[in-house]
């Protein structure tokens, strides 16, 4: 089961800048570009994941967690991130694409100090069938878990992810949706020195599927076409979190995106809600507990 999702489609939000500047007079082209430092660039936030991740377990449970399994972690950026901000903190990424797991390692751990690399593991693995520690956390982003198609499927790798988590374990994931997540388009952004297109190529309203590409355009005309593609099945929330509950998870939590309402787009502040807004395009994250029960004795 190919399950990897080392490049995945969550554009920054509007109020996001891209996070390394380009060299003073480097003019990036599709011929000098990396495709994975371009999506590093305009998609991942992982700064603002842990920290999400930090918000959670302190509303949940009264503190912070210390272990997290990144599941189809791709380069481990949001591993590596985990592992650098607590000298407590230690990650487990998991992915089965060895070419982008060596990528993160080159430009991402090769040069951590021994304290932080030692409490980050790697492991080229399938979701469906890899053993780990029980963690307090499992985080699968940017929607990575919709390449299970099939309901049975993924509720089978729901039900992994909680047979993995410790007692009081959180499993936080995201998913996306909207009106215009059921069109045919192409959405473009203009970040440093390069335009990111998110590409919603085919989309079948009989199974859900859907074919989505990113492509990476650049000034001097270049580009790089279809530079990662996803076959997914769109998973509206209700759906996601049936097959939670059937996984065994006693009570899921969804995070909705508050708007900026100078320029109606997202404000990147998420917030428990369940009523959401019928937008044109919504991101929101799912928060599901193992046990509820012991949420609470842990906020005493």
């Amino acid at each position: 089961m190919a399950n990897s999702t080392a490049t995945k489609p969550r554009p920054k939000s509007a109020t996001s800048k891209a996070s390394k500047a380009k060299r003073p007079g480097f003019w990036r082209t599709a011929a000098n570009s990396d495709r994975h430092e371009l999506y590093e660039l305009a998609v991942q936030e992982v700064v603002s994941e842990c920290d999400f991740i930090d918000k959670v377990w302190r509303t949940l449970r009264g503190r912070i967690a210390s272990t997290l399994r990144e599941d189809f972690c791709g380069t481990a950026k949001a591993s590596t991130e985990w592992a650098r901000r607590r000298k407590t903190n230690f990650a487990i990424g998991v992915d089965l694409d060895r070419s982008v797991i060596l990528w993160g390692e080159h430009h991402h751990r090769a040069n951590l100090p021994a304290e932080i690399s030692s409490r980050i593991t790697i492991l080229e693995a399938d979701v469906l069938t890899v053993a780990t520690p029980a963690v307090e956390t499992i985080a699968a982003m940017n929607f990575s878990y919709f390449i299970f198609k099939d309901r049975a499927l993924l509720v089978r790798y729901f039900r992994r992810v909680f047979e993995s988590l410790a007692d009081d374990g959180l499993f936080i994931c995201d998913a996306y949706g909207g009106s215009e997540a059921h069109s045919e388009v192409e959405e473009e952004r203009n970040l440093d020195g390069f335009t990111y297109v998110w590409d919603q190529n085919k989309y079948n309203p009989i199974t859900g599927d859907v074919l989505n590409h990113i492509h990476f355009r650049f000034p001097d005309g270049s580009e790089i076409k279809r530079a990662f593609s996803y076959d997914w099945r769109l998973w509206s929330l209700p759906e996601i979190q049936d097959a939670l509950r059937e996984a065994g998870f006693a009570k899921t939590t969804i995070y909705w995106e508050g708007t900026n309402r100078k320029t109606g787009e997202g404000n990147s502040v998420f917030k428990p809600s369940t009523r959401g807004e019928a937008c044109a395009g919504w991101i929101a994250y799912l928060v599901s507990e193992k046990s509820v029960k012991k949420a609470k004795r842990a906020k005493k």
